[in-house]
Order: C-alpha cells, then structure tokens, then sequence
C-alpha cells in the first residue's frame, strides 16, 4: 500500500503518514466522522458506513489512475485512523467543476494540532508529482478552522458561492502549484 511519511514542514507542524485508503478505512472513517461537530459544514447528519465504502474505493481508484486521492491520515503516535486528506477531482457539476480539489476531514479530538495543515501539505506533493498545476479548495463559509488551513497552504479566495445541496455560502480557494 502506497504511503507518505513526511517530517514536520515547518517546525511547529506534526510528522504525518498517509496512506491509500484501505477497504477497512471505510469503518475508521465513519466511525471518526460519526459526529455532529466533525460533520457540521459536511450536510450536518453522520453519513451510512455504505458512503465511506464507496467512497474509499473511488480513491483507491483515482491514486490509481491519477497518483492522488483523499489519504487516508494516521495519528503519528499510535497509527490510528484520523481522517483523511488530500485530492480528487471535483464530484460535481456545479462550483469549480472539472478542478482538483484538496480538502481534509479530522476526527473532532485531532483539531487544533496542525495536522490538517500538515497533511494537506504532504498531499500537495502528490498532486504536484502527479503534473497537477493549480487546486482548488471550496469551504463553507462558516468554517473558520478550514479557511484557516486555506490560508497556512497559501491559498487565495477567488469566488463566493452558494452551496446547491445545502444553501449555504462556500469560498473556493485557489493555489497555483
């Protein structure tokens, strides 16, 4: 299985491992996420185990075919699952269609320890190997902690939009790579 070790990028910043998600990574990562606050500017509800399987296997095949994905993130400490990080194509047909998005998910109890900065950033090489030039990001506008991320990465806001699937206000973001 693919992974990606890197040493803290700058100093205040955590070592972080990912990796190719895993069948298996569909129950980490719905157990990780199976929280309101962790799901908040995600639809709001916990999603069914049978969104993350999908969901793994898509990024299975888009390492496969593109040599990024959404990672699956471990804790340095302990290997355990703590989210996900990195890159895909945007899903849908609104927004920044036909970009590569980079976004992060953490576990509620892995907040404000840098690792979303850090993992993004380790993932931003992939995407960077792999010829991408340019990656977007959208959050919801309410989001704080994310836009925060956007920022550390160097990313610039380039549009506001409303969010079709639940009416909310994102920010996308872009980085030149």
């Amino acid at each position: 299985m693919t992974s990606v070790n890197t040493p803290p990028t700058h100093p205040s910043l955590p070592a972080v491992e990912l990796r190719v998600p895993t069948d298996e990574d569909a129950v980490h990562w719905h157990r990780v996420f199976n929280d309101p606050d962790v799901m908040e500017f995600h639809g709001g509800a916990p999603a069914e185990l049978s969104v993350y399987e999908e969901l793994t296997a898509r990024q299975r095949k888009h390492h496969a075919e593109r040599g990024f994905c959404l990672f699956t993130l471990l804790a340095p400490a302990d290997g355990a699952v703590i989210g996900f990080t990195g890159a895909q194509p945007w899903p849908w047909d609104w927004g920044p269609a036909g970009e590569i998005e980079i976004g992060w998910r953490l576990g509620r109890a892995y907040w404000g320890k840098g690792y979303a900065t850090a993992a993004a950033t380790a993932a931003l090489e992939a995407v960077r190997a792999a010829g991408v030039r340019r990656v977007v990001s959208l959050v919801d506008a309410r989001n704080e902690r994310s836009i925060a991320v956007t920022r550390r990465l160097g990313m610039r806001h380039v549009e506001t939009l409303t969010n079709p699937m639940w009416q909310r206000t994102g920010h996308c973001y872009r980085l030149d790579l």
